[in-house]
């Protein structure tokens, strides 16, 4: 590699020496008044992913939606992030990210009162995603304008705060959304909006500074953003279908298929495009390449957990959600107030020790999830909890760090869009890998153990006795008080099979991204690189 190609690639190269000390500035531009603004954006976005979810029951009872219909509320919106959040990223590169935090947070608000009032389900998909356009014009924005205000080596601590703001805007919205859906109707979900958008927009007026980098300029890879955004779409959306169809559902495959080659003809145009919207010299840092693996690892691992985990606690052990919330509220504890003693300590060590180990953790706790069962206690299930809530600070804060402070300057938009595209596409990986895994159990074991428990169903009773027991609800196809029973008993018997195989499945990624952080290499990530 060339020295000029080194300089490239540096992350404190002279474009990020531009800003003066934020002390001195006042408060335009003050590095932890722009990190409470980013964080109230960061909340707004989690916030309403998590309330939406919750308040969709009552949005399909009053819209008249069926079950198909009201999963566009959701797959609109996610689809729309996951193919702009790159582009939005380089657009932000390109006009500032401070313009595009702006832009965002006021059409986000604009969009989420829109959906308010709206009164039909076409409206609210259709709004939902001019709001996920908004939202991923936005959320690059919070880590590009945390990689300006705050030099590479300080950077652990404002990222661990967003993290912890993040996990704590998570944990709180199903009680927030729950509230709001029983007191009041499904609009003031978007409603809550309209004072979190009104805050971030005006903190984002008065501190917010941009900082342009001088290798910023150029022009829009058009074909590289339809391109991508066409394969993030068919990937997200192909993944998204796989726990319902299957991998060997035609369309299915189909999207899957066409993600792949739109993927390998994005990679080959970005080698041959004069301004490309993801320069591939970047993936030339191992630092870089392995922070966006821990991505996708944690996205697996924290999408594919809770997907398993919540039919267990609900459908084998019988608890509400909130009853399943305060189960997970050791690890929910741990991501909020472990982030910034895992900030210190990447800081000390640099960033391979923690994420390996972090990483080592996430296995071992959940290869202890896996043996869960219908008796395990509450004190045990705490301390797996605990286990995982450990490893998962030190690896968001230290991924996350190796992808921003690993790329240059004038990329930081892109590294930003890449470090969250990573997350939506490791926990479609993960929902799709661990449906797949106790759907597929499920309907090759049961049959042939109702079978040696004398119990012979027709096919469409078997059918329908398989979709209940991948969930983990005890299938009642009215049958006599013993032959249910022993049909309740083997159907929580062969989900819990399958939970374990997930769970296991889970562990071995986790296991997986822990050796591919060693190649992390010794040292911090900054002025040392």
């Amino acid at each position: 590699m060339t020295e000029d190609t080194r300089s490239e690639l540096r992350p404190d190269g002279p474009a990020e020496r531009q800003p003066a000390d934020s002390a001195r500035r006042g408060v335009r531009g003050h590095a932890w008044l722009t990190l409470v603004t980013l964080s109230v954006g960061a909340m707004m976005v989690s916030l309403d992913g998590m309330i939406v979810t919750v308040a969709q029951p009552a949005m399909q009872s009053d819209l008249g939606a069926d079950l198909t219909g009201i999963q566009w509320v959701t797959n609109g919106y996610l689809l729309t992030v996951a193919a702009l959040l790159i582009t939005a990223g380089k657009i932000g590169d390109r006009f500032g990210h401070r313009n595009g935090f702006l832009i965002g947070v006021t059409g986000f608000t604009a969009a989420s009162v829109a959906i308010g009032l709206s009164g039909s389900l076409g409206w609210v998909i259709g709004l939902r995603i001019v709001q996920g356009a908004f939202g991923a014009l936005m959320q690059p924005a919070t880590l590009s304008l945390l990689r300006s205000a705050f030099p590479a080596e300080r950077l652990n601590m404002p990222i661990a705060v967003r993290s912890a703001v993040i996990a704590a805007s998570t944990a709180a919205g199903p009680v927030v959304g729950g509230l709001i859906v029983e007191h009041a109707d499904w609009s003031w979900v978007f409603f809550l909006n309209v004072p979190l958008g009104v805050i971030a927009l005006v903190l984002g007026l008065t501190v917010l500074r941009d900082v342009r980098a001088d290798g910023a300029a150029g022009r829009f890879d058009v074909t590289g953003m339809v391109v991508l955004a066409g394969a993030l779409c068919s990937l997200v959306w192909g993944l998204a279908e796989v726990p319902h169809k299957g991998w060997a559902d035609t369309v299915t495959l189909l999207a899957l298929i066409a993600a792949a080659v739109l993927i390998a003809g994005f990679v080959w145009w970005q080698g041959r495009a004069a301004d490309p919207l993801v320069p591939l010299r970047i993936f030339r840092s191992a630092r870089f390449s392995v922070g966006v693996f821990t991505m996708v690892v944690m996205g697996f691992v924290m999408v594919a957990a809770p997907f398993v985990l919540v039919f267990y606690l609900q459908n084998v052990l019988g608890l509400t959600p909130a009853q399943s919330g305060i189960r997970v509220l050791a690890l929910t504890l741990l991501m909020i107030v472990g982030a910034p003693p895992a900030a210190m300590w990447i800081s000390r060590s640099g960033p391979r020790t923690p994420v390996v180990l972090g990483l080592g953790v996430i296995a071992a706790a959940m290869a202890a999830l896996s043996q869960l069962d219908a008796e395990s206690s509450t004190l045990k299930m705490t301390l797996f909890f605990f286990l995982l809530g450990l490893g998962f600070s030190p690896v968001m804060v230290g991924g996350t760090k190796l992808v921003m402070s690993s790329a240059p300057i004038e990329l930081s938009g892109v590294a930003g869009g890449m470090q969250q595209t990573a997350m939506q596409i490791g926990g479609s990986l993960g929902i799709a890998t661990a449906g797949t895994i106790i759907a597929a159990h499920t309907a090759s074991v049961l049959p042939g153990r109702l079978a040696a428990d004398g119990i012979a169903l027709a096919p469409e009773h078997a059918d329908a006795a398989v979709r209940k027991a991948a969930v983990g609800l005890p299938p009642d196809l009215g049958l006599s008080g013993a032959a249910q029973e022993l049909l309740t008993r083997a159907s929580q018997s062969v989900f819990l099979e399958g939970m374990q195989y997930a769970l296991i499945a889970t562990a071995v990624v986790a296991a997986a991204g822990a050796l591919a952080g060693l190649a992390i290499g010794p040292g911090k990530t900054a002025k040392q690189q």
